[in-house]
C-alpha cells in the first residue's frame, strides 16, 4: 500500500519551497493553515505533490511555546545524515535527469550503485538527505531467503563496498 504523505518539520519554508519546486521538480499541491493548541500559535501545512503516488509535507510552525529545534531527521538527534533519509522512486530514464536538475541547481550529487539498484543523494534546506533510487533489477526469491536469513545473523558478514561517483555542481557565476 502506498503512503498519502509524509511531513516533516522546516525552520526556513521559502528555501524550502524553491528545493522542494526547482531542485526536485514538485508541483506545490495544497496549504492548510490552522492553529496550534496555544492561543496566538498556528501552522502552516504545505503539501507538494511528487509525481507519483504520495504526497511530501512540510509544517512552518508560528508558535512561541514551542522549543527549538533542528529539522534535520539525522543530524538534529545525533545521528550520522544517511540513517534517516527521504527516497524517491526514479527509473534509468529519469535519474540523469534528476542529477542533471539538482547539480544545474548548484547542488552537489552522490551517485552510488548499490547492486540492485542505483541512487543519488543531495541534501535539503532542512538538512533531510533527499534521494532519487533506481532498481538496476527486480528482488527474487534469493534475494528475499538472504534477506530472512540475515534478519537474524548475529555476525554477518559486510556486502562489498558500493561504487561512489561525486559529482560537484558548477561555480554559480555571480551576476552584476
Amino acid at each position: 500500500m502506498a503512503f498519502h504523505h509524509l511531513a516533516l518539520a522546516t525552520r526556513d519554508l521559502p528555501a524550502t519551497h524553491r528545493f522542494y519546486t526547482e531542485a526536485m521538480g514538485f508541483t506545490l499541491a495544497k496549504v492548510v493553515i490552522g492553529p496550534t493548541e496555544t492561543p496566538d500559535g498556528w501552522a502552516r501545512h504545505v503539501f507538494y505533490d511528487t509525481g507519483g503516488d504520495g504526497l511530501m509535507a512540510f509544517w512552518e510552525l508560528n508558535d512561541d511555546t514551542l522549543p527549538d529545534f533542528d529539522p534535520a531527521i539525522s543530524t538534529g538527534i545525533g545521528l550520522p545524515p544517511w540513517v534517516n533519509h527521504v527516497a524517491f522512486a526514479a527509473t534509468p530514464d529519469t535519474l540523469p535527469a534528476c542529477r542533471d536538475r539538482w547539480l544545474d541547481a548548484g547542488i552537489d550529487v552522490a551517485e552510488v550503485d548499490h547492486g540492485f539498484c542505483i541512487s543519488i543523494y543531495a541534501t535539503d534546506p532542512n538538512g533531510v538527505l533527499v534521494e532519487w533510487c533506481c532498481d538496476t533489477r527486480p528482488l527474487d526469491d534469493d534475494d528475499r531467503a538472504a534477506a530472512e536469513r540475515l534478519l537474524v545473523d548475529p555476525a554477518p558478514a559486510f556486502d562489498p563496498p558500493p561504487n561512489i561517483t561525486f559529482h560537484e555542481a558548477p561555480s554559480r557565476v555571480a551576476t552584476t
